[in-house]
């Protein structure tokens, strides 16, 4: 869908911004956020993870529009959506070794927000009912499912019945439902990965259904990511997961053209050098966008044509015929292929309000501890 604003990313003031920068833009943070809301069909339905941007600020902005329920990946994400005062945060990440203690510090430092985990372990569950009974306190935990992507969960089937019966009836913990994340799923045809979506969740589907017939109650299914949000919002009685909708970036903007959201994070570079004829050198290395992906690794607002030749931990070179309109010292605009880590790269965003860089915005949650 065409910007109506193809301007809406310069910033005025720009000689006050160093390079490379993450630059985010909190009116589109914002419409994205009703996007997301819109589509859940209201802000029940929504649980959206948060490690895409890893901001305190979004976090309030989520919380002010009337989304009370956040997902997680780490401790220090938790803490950080706990601290804004979220009521409901779920760690979707099984918790071991010294996470185990954390987790039930976490649960004793914010005991107005109702604090979840997942697991796929018997002995993993074990530890976790033995380190929360002998804290006194319940931690509510639900069954991680493998749905087919095969990195966590287990499959839904016997193992998985008797799992959640361990954490039913054990001290310490209460059984808070499933949790299914289908991050494989991301076909660029809607029908496709509706289908896709579809096979994957119906034996979630059955799962429940025989908990259910053996008198386990299961009061949540957690699901999917941001390519099967629209497929899941339709489902009812399940809470949904997008992320990378809040920021978004042209990986999935290519890949999911059914999905509209708006580009709300760039990143900044400065011409640095001028090594060669139709060569720019850029401080955009590895260090300032995620570089886990093949080229392009971002994609340049007002420069159609540029292929990158060299990456390294500091520099990017890009050939371009439109090399000798840029001078030393001039500013790119891009699109980053993945916002996800490229966010985790920085320790603060610049935050553009109508066209001018006016806060810092710390990534305070891009650390792996805070205080717990």
């Amino acid at each position: 869908m065409p910007d109506p604003d193809p301007s809406w990313y310069v910033v005025h003031n720009i000689k006050e911004v160093p390079s490379p920068a993450l630059l985010v833009y909190p009116d589109r943070i914002d419409e994205n956020i009703r996007r997301m809301i819109q589509i859940a069909g209201g802000v029940e339905r929504l649980r959206p993870h948060m490690k895409t941007h890893k901001l305190a600020e979004v976090i309030r902005m989520q919380l002010a529009l009337g989304i009370t329920k956040f997902k997680c990946a780490t401790i220090a994400e938790v803490e950080m959506v706990a601290g804004c005062g979220a009521p409901d945060v779920l760690l979707a990440y099984q918790p071991v070794g010294p996470n185990i203690l954390r987790s039930v510090q976490l649960a004793r430092s914010f005991p107005h927000t109702k604090f979840s985990a997942v697991a796929d372990d018997f002995d993993t569950t074990r530890a976790l009912s033995k380190a929360f009974s002998l804290a006194g306190i319940k931690l509510n935990l639900l069954l991680d499912i493998d749905c087919g992507m095969h990195r966590t969960g287990v499959s839904p089937g016997p193992a998985a019945l008797e799992l959640y019966r361990l954490i039913a009836g054990a001290p310490g913990l209460e059984a808070g439902g499933l949790h299914a994340y289908d991050g494989h799923i991301h076909n660029s045809d809607l029908k496709e990965r509706m289908a896709a979506c579809d096979a994957e969740f119906t034996p979630v589907i059955e799962l429940q259904k025989a908990l259910e017939k053996n008198g386990l109650t299961v009061p949540i299914i957690v699901a999917g990511g941001t390519p099967t949000f629209p497929i899941h919002a339709r489902r009812p009685n399940v809470q949904c997961s997008p992320g990378t909708c809040v920021l978004w970036d042209f990986g999935y903007a290519n890949k999911l053209p059914d999905l509209e959201f708006l580009p709300a994070a760039l990143v900044l570079t400065r011409v640095i050098s001028k090594p060669a004829n139709h060569r720019l050198c850029l401080d955009l290395g590895h260090k300032a966008i995620a570089s886990e992906n093949p080229h392009p690794r971002v994609q340049f607002y007002g420069l159609a044509e540029a292929n990158p030749v060299v990456h390294s931990e500091e520099h990017l070179v890009i050939e371009t015929p439109w090399a000798e309109k840029f001078t030393v010292g001039d500013c790119l605009y891009g699109v980053p292929r993945h916002i996800c880590p490229t966010a985790a790269l920085h320790a603060e965003a610049v935050a553009v309000e109508q066209g001018c860089a006016t806060e810092r915005w710390k990534i305070t949650a891009r650390n792996r501890t805070l205080t717990i």
